[in-house]
Order: C-alpha cells, then sequence, then structure tokens
C-alpha cells in the first residue's frame, strides 16, 4: 500500500485563509474594539441602534486582521457581503455595488456590507462614488487601510465613517493563532508538531503580522512533511505507527531561508543590540549603525521604538552641531506610522545613515543637564525684577520690569543686560564644540556673551 502523506489541506488555499475567524469570538487582539456594546460588535450582531450600522474605517499594520474583522463582520449578521479590492476595482465597479444594494434594500429589505481593502489607492473620484451609498445607508462600509485616513481618505467619507485602529498583534495573541492552525480541522489538523524554538522564532520573524506567521508555519509544515513523505518512499517496512513530523527551529531556517536571530525583544539581546545601534551612530560608524539597524527590523524589533530611539540620539549625540538632524529624525518616525513596514525601513535607514556621518556634539544634552542639576539643588534664586512680568496690576509698583532694556531697540539687538538670577550670574551651561554647525555657533556665542555680560576675563 502506497504511504499517503499526513499532508496539509486539500487544494491551494493558503493557510492564512483558511484559518479566518468565522465570528468574532474566534479573532485574536483587537480586544479594545471588541467589547461588548462596540460598534464593530453591533455591526456583527444585527442590533441596530445607533451604531449598528455605522460605516467603519480600519486603520492599522498589516496582518492584523482588517479583513478578518469585516468577514467575521459579514457572516455574524447575515447581511449581504460584498467585497472589493482598490487595486482592481473601479468607478464603475463601485457604482454597480451601489445600483444592486440599493435594489436589495428596497425589494428585499436586505443591507450590504461593502469591503473595500487598500481603501487608500482609490482615487478621490472612486472615493466620490461611495459617498451616496454611505450616507443613505445603501451599504455599510467597512474599509481597511495602511496608511493614515487623514492623508488618504477624503474628508466628506471620513465625516460619514467611525475611525477605528487596530494595534500590532502580540506575541501572545500570535502564540494563540499558531497553536490553533497546528490543531485545528481547518489548519494543518494535528498532522505536525511545533517545538518551543520554532514557535517563539516564527513569533518574531512575524513582528505583530498574522498573515505573515501562518505562511512561515505553513511553509515549515510543508517541508517536515515532504521530509516524512520521502522517507516513508524509502522504507520497506509498512504497518508501523507513525511519529507526529516536528517542526525545529533548524527547518523554519530552511523553510523561510532566513537564519534565527537570538532576540528576545524583552531580553539581554534587546538592550545588547539597541545599545551596539546607540553607540555606532554615536560614534559615527556608519556601517556597523546600519548592520544593528538590520538586526533589529529582522528580529521584529517595533519600528516606533527605533524611530524613537533615532529622535533621542539626533537630539542627545548631534543636536546643533547639525541642525537638520532632528526634523530628519522626527520626518523618518512620522513616515514609518504613515507607511508602516516594511517600506518604513527605508526612511529610518536614511535617518540613520544621516545621523551616523553628521558632525557630533553633546553640548546642548549636557546644557540642560547641567541647568537641571542646579535647580535640583536648589541654585536658582529670583528672577530678576527687570525680567519679571509687569502685565498685571500692582506689578509695577512692586519694581516689575523697570529697567528692563528691550533688546530690538539696539541696532546690533543685543543689549547688555543680567538674565540670571543673582545667584547665578556668570554660569555657563551651553559650551559649544568646533563640530559642524556648532564651529559657527561657538564664535557668535562668545560676541553675544561679551555683549549681555561684559567682556569675560
Amino acid at each position: 500500500m502506497a504511504y499517503q502523506q499526513p499532508g496539509l489541506h486539500s487544494g491551494a488555499v493558503p493557510l492564512a485563509v483558511r484559518m479566518r475567524p468565522r465570528s468574532l469570538d474566534e479573532v485574536a487582539g483587537q480586544k479594545h474594539l471588541l467589547r461588548p456594546g462596540s460598534p464593530l460588535v453591533n455591526l456583527a450582531s444585527d442590533t441596530g441602534g445607533t451604531t449598528g450600522s455605522v460605516s467603519v474605517i480600519l486603520w492599522g499594520p498589516p496582518g492584523t486582521g482588517k479583513t478578518t474583522l469585516a468577514q467575521a463582520i459579514a457572516h455574524s449578521s447575515g447581511r449581504k457581503f460584498v467585497e472589493l479590492s482598490a487595486v482592481t476595482a473601479g468607478v464603475k465597479d463601485v457604482r454597480q455595488v451601489m445600483d444592486d444594494a440599493f435594489r436589495n434594500r428596497d425589494l428585499y429589505g436586505l443591507s450590504t456590507v461593502l469591503f473595500l481593502d487598500e481603501i487608500h489607492r482609490f482615487t478621490k473620484a472612486q472615493q466620490d462614488a461611495l459617498l451616496p451609498g454611505v450616507e443613505n445607508g445603501w451599504v455599510i462600509l467597512v474599509a481597511a487601510t495602511t496608511e493614515n485616513p487623514s492623508f488618504s481618505v477624503i474628508s466628506p467619507l471620513l465625516s460619514r465613517s467611525l475611525l477605528l485602529t487596530l494595534e500590532q498583534l502580540t506575541d501572545d495573541d500570535l502564540g494563540v493563532l499558531i497553536d490553533r492552525a497546528v490543531t485545528d480541522p481547518r489548519g494543518l489538523a494535528g498532522k505536525v508538531a511545533l517545538d518551543d524554538e520554532a514557535r517563539a522564532a516564527i513569533i518574531r520573524m512575524s513582528s505583530g503580522d498574522a498573515r505573515r506567521a501562518l505562511t512561515a508555519l505553513e511553509a515549515s509544515a510543508g517541508t517536515v512533511l515532504a521530509a516524512v513523505s520521502e522517507q516513508h518512499s524509502d522504507d520497506d517496512d509498512e504497518g508501523e505507527d507513525d511519529e507526529v513530523p516536528l517542526i525545529t527551529g533548524a527547518v523554519l531556517e530552511q523553510s523561510v531561508d532566513r537564519a534565527l536571530l537570538r532576540y528576545d525583544r524583552n531580553g539581554d539581546e534587546h538592550y545588547d543590540v539597541i545599545s551596539a545601534f546607540i553607540k555606532s551612530v554615536r560614534g559615527s560608524d556608519v556601517d556597523a549603525s546600519l548592520h544593528y539597524l538590520a538586526r533589529m527590523f529582522e528580529a521584529g524589533e517595533d519600528p516606533r521604538f527605533i524611530a524613537r530611539r533615532v529622535i533621542i540620539l539626533a537630539s542627545e549625540d548631534i543636536g546643533i552641531a547639525d541642525p537638520q538632524a532632528l526634523p530628519i529624525a522626527v520626518a523618518a518616525a512620522e513616515a514609518v506610522q504613515m507607511i508602516g513596514m516594511p517600506e518604513g525601513r527605508i526612511p529610518l535607514a536614511e535617518a540613520v545613515v544621516y545621523l551616523a556621518t553628521a558632525p557630533k556634539s553633546n553640548a546642548a544634552y549636557m546644557g540642560i543637564n547641567a541647568a537641571i542639576a542646579d535647580v535640583k539643588a536648589g541654585n536658582f534664586g529670583r528672577v530678576p525684577k527687570h525680567l519679571r512680568d509687569a502685565h498685571y496690576a500692582g506689578a509695577k509698583r512692586l519694581g516689575h520690569g523697570k529697567g528692563y532694556k528691550y533688546p530690538h531697540d539696539d541696532e546690533l539687538g543685543v543689549v547688555r543686560q543680567q538674565y540670571l538670577p543673582d545667584e547665578l550670574a556668570g554660569t555657563t551651561y551651553y559650551d559649544p564644540t568646533d563640530h559642524g554647525h556648532e564651529r559657527e555657533i561657538s564664535a557668535r556665542l562668545a560676541k553675544l556673551r561679551d555683549i549681555t555680560r561684559g567682556p569675560q576675563k
């Protein structure tokens, strides 16, 4: 008797599609959107009321369940479900759906849920075509986007829809999905087992993306089942009980063609890599900076965490030596927020290259630390009277503002005047370097201090 491979689900339907939840109860993650009485739950249960038929826009990273939620809503509510992709659908397709939905509502009392994937790819004209149906209630629009709707969805459509933000799936959420896919009859049906190392690695490399996790699991299952099939075809002995094939870390590496990084986002490796990254940028080694950035990407580090570190680096280690460093770092962080990953790796890498090759100075960072240390130690004194607020009643009688010199009245725009409290007169906090833009600041600052404080000894 020929050996029958205990294979994957028959047909070519991907595991991620087969394992889509059939109801909201099966959805992993997004608990903040699925509380009793929430708009999505009401929409799925067809309870009507003020939130039972509202259109929604689901915004979140790839693989967080936007399509899953839309289909679960449709299947749970008993409404007609129509799905369009902004990649292939045009205005004609949208109008056809609207006409059908209007007819079904009036003739049969059947409401329609229109799921529009990647709505940010729709032009303004295409989005305009949705407005009559949404405004008149012919369709309940459930739109999905990975980009910030404030920039990609027209205002009239936004104002007629409820914007719901999906969060990246946690490691626990992904673990639930993976374990279910291994045992569920729709999935791998217990035909394979998954060891702890491979399970943890799939979670790490998925970066909160359920589709990526299930794709890696399916590829690994195919590898191990193919190996078992080949082994049995060469085995003359039949009738023996077969052990369930085990997916190991080595199998996973072979299946996804990707080395498994020993990287625990909550452990030592996380702190070691980010420390090496920071020190490489500070040390102006652009190649090492990109290396550690790549390791964080591949290990599934949260790109928002990386972006925050890049902003801090621009402020702490570059500062005024290159005033453009901070705007570039902030722009990279905003780009990641808008476009997500994996495309977000590009602006982050550009910011890292800029920072690593920029002149360095921690003078502003050291200056604020020194000032804070004085304040904490009680070295602050009273604000000089000529600098105090003189706009409220009775302030002038107290001498507030008296003797204040208005710098714009001077042809240089700078005047001799004491700004620090008496106790700190002459104190210096900011000591610019000769690196980059601070070289120019250093010469100018010396002249400014000579004017405001008098010639320095």
